[in-house]
């Protein structure tokens, strides 16, 4: 039954009745998900996707260093030395300070769409789709000029003042991103080919997904970095730190598998990786809440064209005396505890990295294993691709980004002040007189000042 819906009749291949089709020219299979589950084992192997295999990239130093040790421990040292690696990389790209930090988010953010649309590309066979490719690196710089558009009319009012043409690019800056999506969205429908119309909807589909993914959850990243450079730091390290603890414990202590999905998840793992996350946070906030250079807010600097992160810190930011409950109290006993807030806030992070953030790493391994796939890519040897690194963090930042919203964030003075400056004078003069007499109903300004005016 299932090989006739697959080949039988001559009708429309387009049409609802066909669940499954074969195109002429052979190249192109498409089956709806979830139509093969009461398949049987020949025919589910015919709709797998031909991916090719990953290959063994590890340095030729390193497997012949370690060439005496089974395949378990080889994998553990090399993923030791690699994350030791990227972690040194990681330090010595914020001592770089935030511009650099701004690149290599779009760095990343480029190889993970990279990443994912090359599956698409090898599980639609889309090779010869007309303009496909071309189409989904143009809609990702449409998204990114209107996301880092956003960014320069918030965070450089005082730059785009004094250029003109800025001026210009960010009064229609919306205008400008939705016509060039227009123009993207018209190549595309001017694409569409015969006996290719539901595949290339698919990819359509591929697309935009990993942009709303990708490209999105990457302009929230650079977000939380403007808030101060703490914010970028810690919930990154968080979920770095979690990753690895999790391992570690696993690796160790596992014997009950998590979850299906990842069958080499364990509850060891899983419960040991967060106590030592939350621990290890609490301890990492508190070391780095004692430096402005990562609690101040990230400011573009109009007389110097540079970066500035000074600032007086927030109380966010400031040694606090609390009273522990009296269970604790009888427990330690110590009455009072000195802490920085943002400690007691690290401890939400974590909880979230360690409890919730697994679940985008879930999701990605459910996604590669639709696609039979072990990795993304074979970028760092004995960790895949970049996507397989960052599948928590994109998850994690949408986190951060709506904890600051909810709970940190308040008035920006040095946002208003550059929103007032793209004002025209006599708004400016307007908005004057308006908080000059406000001020001096509050008693903020004397009288005098009203007559010295």
């Amino acid at each position: 039954m299932t090989e006739l819906r697959r080949r039988g009749g001559g009708g429309d291949p387009d049409s609802t009745e066909n669940i499954s089709y074969k195109e002429a020219d052979g190249d192109d299979k498409l089956t709806f998900p979830g139509e093969g589950e009461g398949e049987i084992e020949g025919d589910s192997k015919a709709d797998t996707p031909d991916v090719p295999p990953s290959t063994d990239n590890t340095p030729q130093c390193l497997n012949k260093a370690l060439e005496g040790l089974s395949s378990r421990w080889k994998n553990w040292w090399i993923r030791g030395i690699l994350s030791l690696t990227m972690i040194i990389g990681f330090f010595l790209i914020i001592y770089l300070g935030p511009i650099m930090l701004i690149f290599v988010v779009m760095g990343v953010q480029i190889k993970c769409f990279h990443e994912i649309i090359t599956i698409g590309y090898r599980v639609y066979r889309s090779y010869e789709l007309p303009w496909f490719r071309t189409l989904s690196w143009y809609f990702l710089i449409c998204v990114n000029y209107f996301f880092y558009g956003e960014t320069v009319a918030d965070y450089f009012g005082a730059l785009v003042q004094r250029e003109e043409p800025l001026q210009f690019l960010v009064r229609y800056h919306r205008f400008i991103s939705f016509a060039l999506y227009l123009a993207g969205f018209c190549m595309f429908v001017l694409s569409l080919v015969k006996k290719h119309y539901r595949l290339q909807f698919y990819m359509f589909a591929w697309t935009h997904v990993t942009l709303l993914i990708v490209v999105t959850q990457s302009h929230l990243v650079i977000q939380n970095l403007f808030e101060g450079m703490i914010w970028f730091i810690v919930p990154i390290s968080i979920v770095i730190c979690n990753d690895i603890m999790a391992y570690l414990f696993g690796f160790f202590f596992g014997r009950t598998p998590l979850i299906k999905l990842s069958p080499k998840k364990t509850w060891e793992g899983f419960i040991g990786g967060f106590f030592a996350t939350v621990v290890l946070s609490f301890f990492y906030a508190y070391l780095l809440s004692q430096y402005q250079y990562f609690v101040c807010p990230v400011e573009y600097n109009s007389e110097t064209n540079r970066f500035a992160v000074e600032c007086e810190p927030t109380n966010l930011f400031m040694i606090q005396e609390y009273t522990l409950p009296a269970v604790v109290q009888n427990a330690v006993r110590w009455k009072t505890v000195n802490l920085y807030p943002f400690q007691i806030h690290s401890i939400a992070l974590s909880s979230f990295a360690s409890l919730i953030g697994p679940f985008g790493g879930f999701f990605a391994s459910g996604f590669k294993r639709a696609f039979k796939i072990k990795d993304f890519a074979d970028t760092i040897p004995g960790h895949g691709g970049i996507m397989d690194r960052f599948d928590c963090q994109y998850l994690m930042a949408t986190f951060v980004h709506v904890y600051i919203a909810s709970f940190i964030r308040g008035p920006n003075p040095s946002k208003v002040l550059q929103q007032l400056l793209v004002l025209q004078p006599e708004q400016q003069l307007s908005i004057f007189n308006t908080l000059r007499n406000h001020l001096q109903e509050q008693g903020m300004l004397p009288p005098a000042v009203e007559e010295a005016q």
